[in-house]
């Protein structure tokens, strides 16, 4: 039988204060997993982790600033000795902090932009291998993004970390198969999150994304945790190494 149940997992989500990460901690909480919510503000993720208690299910907050690998150890530390084991990582965290042409871009937006994009979720990765293998292996998900194929306008050192996602993602879906940890990843498409606002504020620029859509529309947070759902329970079980593309059609 086919099964999304979540029943005895422990699951890691970074990035879950808001948006998709919020959206992906209280489905898989739904779902029967005990989550561990990481985000570097610990008030915002408190909101999220009442919600999820409040509707039945299980939550943990843990602050974490993911381009630190001192706290990436700590956190994982942290799960080991208060949880005893870890099931599912989500790497949703991530950051695009200069919006326009590359030729104007900074050095220190390139700097944070890959540490939090890409050195936090690789490290994490690897600090959380140990762990996942002992927990008897497990899923892990990457939250890459369309960008990462099909570089979007005025985001290019973004759409370059999540390039850099991508290839992560397969590189260690090779590398971890035989501690039997599957990595995939998740891309996303236009999403209605705080993390987009600037293009949702545009009113004709919203359009103009839309009109290249064929569903017509931008997805909510929502759908895109039930692909994430999918990757982290055994329905998925013989997928490693994975691409999956909610976008609404947009690069067909």
């Amino acid at each position: 039988m086919i099964s999304f149940s979540l029943e005895g997992k422990v699951a890691l989500i970074t990035g879950a204060s808001r948006g998709i990460g919020e959206a992906i901690a209280g489905t898989l909480a739904r779902s029967g997993a005990h989550c561990i919510l990481a985000s570097r503000k610990i008030e915002a993720l408190k909101i999220v982790e009442q919600k999820i208690v409040e509707a039945g299910g299980r939550a943990d907050s843990i602050a974490c600033h993911m381009g630190d690998i001192g706290q990436i150890e700590a956190l994982i530390r942290d799960i080991g000795d208060h949880f005893g084991k870890l099931n599912i990582l989500v790497n949703n965290a991530a950051t695009n902090p200069h919006y326009g042409p590359l030729l104007s871009a900074g050095e220190s937006m390139w700097e944070k932009t890959h540490e939090v994009n890409l050195k936090g979720p690789f490290f994490l990765i690897q600090k959380a291998a140990p762990l996942l293998e002992t927990s008897g292996g497990g899923s892990i998900i990457n939250v890459a993004s369309i960008n990462g194929i099909s570089p979007g306008t005025d985001r290019g050192i973004y759409s370059i970390t999540k390039a850099g996602v991508i290839m992560m993602t397969k590189a260690y879906a090779r590398e971890l198969a035989p501690k039997n940890i599957r990595v995939n990843a998740l891309l996303p498409g236009l999403t209605e999150t705080k993390f987009a606002g600037a293009l949702f504020d545009d009113e004709a620029g919203y359009r103009e994304a839309v009109k290249n859509i064929p569903l017509g529309r931008s997805a909510r947070p929502e759908e895109m945790a039930g692909a994430v759902l999918y990757l982290a329970s055994d329905a998925s079980s013989f997928t490693t190494g994975a691409c999956l593309i909610c976008d609404g059609g947009r690069l067909i």
